[in-house]
């Protein structure tokens, strides 16, 4: 299973606008009529539960949505591009890497505006006025956004299984499930997570077999930082451990080895519901694992239940299934279940009522404004969105685009601006990467 991917994503740039005058017979002075460019192309990124890990992404890694069309004489504007969508499996966690925007796409349908299409420039019909009646210039489309996402894949996962490497924890959830992981008798059997589903009369439970931890795993020893993200989004934790340990480890430090990387990776994981599983409990005699199962319940107390299994021998799995039945409530059980109305949805069993919160966006408001910088050479450097976009827009080898650039430059402020900052006639003037040849 992938759990990992970078892409690069890129939205259309807008049509151009067109510059065309009607000339039609018997019809004098027709004015101007070209029309607008369209709106390039969107890229969203929709959550599809027809996917389950990120593999698809090895064969494509690059998204470029279409740019709108451009626009044409009898005001006929261009088409705009038609949205890119990109799937993603169910648990996608979306990192845009130029300005730290975060999605959590968690239930199918769920979209994410990841890239947006470049605007579509005006036709010269857009500029006419009392005193530019047949203006020969037009503007450009605008490119869309672009850059790089990374893609990470966390299990939607009602319970997790944790241990130590070779602890049972792929015998149990063979046992309880039909999921059919890879067992045998060496550690690091489970190289990726394992799902299988625990039914019930009406009730489903999702559990996640987690590869084994080591100590470091919270740094990224071992692959951990990848196994331990599965396990964020479980509402209760399973600690399988292993009663006699065939490398003869201590079960005391392999328990502590565990809960400790898994508080150092994430607070929140130290604060879920436990359920102890002791494995393997054949290869004890009866009064071993009753010795076992009581000093543990002591030493954890009432609020985590101490279960003696075999997946051998099926012992305790009964009474391992109603305990996850019981502690995951039913309003919360399996990938489907509903968020609470405030995008929000409970962590069962946890005493102090702590939710999983889905990540909300909040995009600012485009950046207005400029500022004047000197540049090395002594000339000068206008930096702002607005103004950087509106040079884009326009063929500066046009005159009439030209002038009205810097009229509209004028009425921005932009050349005040620029004499505040000490700017004389034959002074450079760099917008957008252009040199200019400004009037003060």
């Amino acid at each position: 299973m992938k759990d990992r991917a970078r892409i690069h994503v890129q939205a259309g740039g807008g049509g151009d606008g067109c510059m065309s005058f009607r000339r039609e017979a018997h019809v004098p002075k027709g004015g101007p009529d070209g029309g607008d460019g369209g709106r390039g192309g969107d890229v969203v990124l929709v959550c599809d539960d027809s996917y389950r890990d990120l593999e698809h992404f090895r064969r494509q890694q690059h998204f470029k949505a279409k740019r709108g069309t451009h626009g044409q004489g009898a005001q006929r504007h261009g088409a705009d591009g038609p949205q890119l969508q990109v799937p993603v499996p169910p648990g996608t966690e979306v990192l845009r890497e130029a300005d730290g925007t975060r999605y959590d796409l968690v239930r199918p349908g769920q979209r994410a505006l990841v890239a947006r299409g470049g605007e579509g420039g005006r036709g010269n019909r857009h500029f006419t006025s009392s005193t530019r009646q047949a203006p020969r210039f037009a503007e450009r489309g605008l490119p869309g956004e672009e850059g790089w996402l990374t893609l990470a894949l966390k299990l939607l996962a009602d319970v997790g299984l944790v241990g130590v490497p070779n602890a049972g924890k792929s015998s149990l959830i063979a046992r309880l499930t039909r999921a059919t992981p890879k067992v045998a008798a060496y550690p690091f059997t489970t190289l990726e997570p394992v799902l299988g589903t625990l039914h019930h009369d009406d009730r489903q439970l999702v559990i996640a077999d987690i590869p084994g931890l080591i100590e470091g795993a919270s740094t990224g020893v071992g692959l951990g930082h990848e196994f331990l993200a599965h396990i964020e989004r479980t509402r209760l934790l399973v600690h399988v451990l292993d009663l006699a340990p065939l490398d003869g480890s201590d079960p005391d430090e392999n328990y502590a080895t565990v809960e400790r990387e898994l508080e150092l990776y994430q607070a929140r994981l130290a604060t879920l519901p436990r359920i102890l599983a002791l494995s393997k409990a054949d290869l004890v005699t009866p009064e071993q694992g009753a010795k076992a199962r009581a000093r543990w319940q002591v030493r954890l107390g009432a609020q985590v239940p101490v279960i003696l299994t075999s997946a051998a021998s099926r012992l305790g799995l009964d009474e391992l299934a109603v305990e996850l039945l019981r502690r995951v409530p039913l309003q919360d059980a399996g990938l489907s279940a509903a968020d609470d109305g405030g995008g929000q949805r409970a962590t069962a069993g946890a005493p102090s009522a702590e939710t999983l919160a889905e990540h909300r966006v909040f995009r600012p408001a485009p950046a207005g404004g400029f500022r004047v910088e000197r540049d090395e050479a002594g000339g000068f450097r206008v930096v702002g969105a607005e103004v950087e976009s509106m040079v884009a827009r326009f063929d500066l080898d046009n005159e009439d685009a030209l002038a009205y650039l810097e009229r509209r430059l004028r009425g921005l402020g932009v050349i005040r601006a620029l004499e505040a900052a000490g700017f004389e006639a034959g002074d450079d003037v760099e917008i957008a990467g252009v040199s200019f040849d400004l009037e003060p």
